[in-house]
């Protein structure tokens, strides 16, 4: 593998979504939006172009702190898996709730959980209560007309449209889903809770394809490949890179390897009974050589695990552990007040605040690491983990899975 210090002009970037149903062009406007807005604040120059390729993705040309540099980002899509699992219709999801609270409360999980961190779990419980909330509604509606059918002298007369008026209001809070996320975010806890923490059998045909996708670029002219996992992107960031360096498929002399997770969720899978595979390789890929890997959350974002280092508090960290380099992006400092009054009440936009600009910059800067002139490995190579971080080891299930078991 090349120097981890290298200068970077040719980078290649694989930008791995969390969990959502929204086509890939939105990860192009937002860094068309947010680069232009960071690059005025911060004196540098970011140019977008469209890019040929199979994969939805687009060219950066970058003129930052004197490096003229051309990065082609593509975007591994995975939102056809997230539609297929949000396409159930109402009574399926209120099911799909009494699993997911049944397996997180029995396997104790939600409270280990609670007590690492609490704000993802209150997003967590936040469906749980609109839904049901929703649901005790829609039932008192029907109480009230089956009681007026009776004082009409027959229980039936208010019965029947009672249930219709019911099932009609919970229709029409299912169609106003896109301001409240009570469903995709039912749909996004249960995805994994349905297999208890193992791999989707369809998610797992669809890593293995971005594998290949990378372990391809790795044998092209590139400086830098860095892979981006954001959300539930950085759990199967890990596990994809995992694979391909115990495949053998990172060349000695090949470009640089980074990788980069924002916002992870990962103790919402790797404290299920059933994530021997994740764990397995969490505990691997913390002490490869083939690759620098930093990881970026802030106490301000309340739907990760902030300042969580994913692979102690999963309760597997080996020995000779090294990564990830944990740092906060620090909300509180790199956003102005004026700002993050703005932003205050918009969980889903802090959620997304790492792809963004910041109107007060610190170290951590996307849009340098994405088309900058340095490897994620040079640009943070004087960095230490954050004093704040949390190691504490607090997973019940640390089994993990044997070397070549899916």
């Amino acid at each position: 593998m090349s120097e981890q210090g290298k200068e970077v002009t040719r980078r290649r970037v694989f930008y791995i979504p969390g969990y959502d149903p929204i086509p890939p062009r939105r990860y192009r406007e937002l860094y068309r939006k947010e680069g232009a807005a960071q690059a005025e604040m911060s004196g540098y120059t970011l140019g977008l172009a469209p890019k040929k390729g199979r994969n939805f993705g687009w060219s950066v040309a970058g003129e930052i702190e004197g490096a003229q540099t051309r990065s082609d980002i593509d975007v591994l899509v995975w939102s056809d898996i997230v539609q297929q699992s949000m396409a159930a219709g109402i009574f399926r999801t209120y099911l799909i709730l009494a699993r997911t609270a049944w397996t997180y409360v029995s396997t104790g999980a939600l409270f280990r959980l609670m007590k690492l961190r609490r704000g993802p779990m209150i997003a967590a419980l936040y469906p749980i209560g609109v839904l049901l909330a929703q649901l005790l509604i829609a039932v008192l509606l029907l109480a009230l007309i089956t009681w007026s059918g009776r004082l009409l002298g027959a229980a039936w007369i208010g019965l029947v449209p009672g249930l219709l008026a019911a099932f009609l209001l919970l229709r029409w809070f299912k169609a106003k889903d896109d301001r409240i996320f009570a469903y995709y975010l039912m749909h996004d806890y249960g995805f994994s809770a349905r297999w208890r923490g193992a791999d989707p059998p369809a998610l797992r045909a669809r890593m293995d394809e971005f594998r290949a996708e990378i372990a391809e670029a790795l044998r092209e002219d590139w400086d830098e490949v860095l892979v981006v996992g954001h959300s539930s992107g950085a759990h199967l960031g890990i596990q994809i890179l995992a694979d391909l360096i115990r495949a053998g498929e990172v060349p000695e002399r090949g470009p640089v390897l980074s990788f980069l997770s924002l916002g992870h969720v990962v103790p919402m899978v790797s404290f299920l009974p059933e994530a021997k595979v994740l764990r397995r390789d969490l505990a691997y890929l913390s002490t490869r050589d083939e690759l620098f890997w930093l990881d970026v959350t802030a106490p301000g974002d309340p739907c990760s695990f902030a300042l969580c280092d994913p692979i102690k508090v999963s309760g597997v960290a080996p020995a000779d552990q090294k990564w990830p380099l944990v740092i906060s992006a620090a909300f509180t400092q790199t956003l102005s007040p004026e700002k993050q009054a703005r932003l205050k009440r918009r969980f889903f936009r802090l959620h997304f605040q790492y792809l963004c600009a910041f109107d007060r910059p610190g170290e951590y800067d996307y849009f340098k690491i994405t088309a900058g002139g340095e490897t994620l490995a040079a640009r943070f190579a004087g960095a230490v983990p954050s004093p704040s971080r949390i190691d504490t080891p607090a997973n019940r299930f640390t089994e993990m899975a044997e070397e070549g078991k899916l």
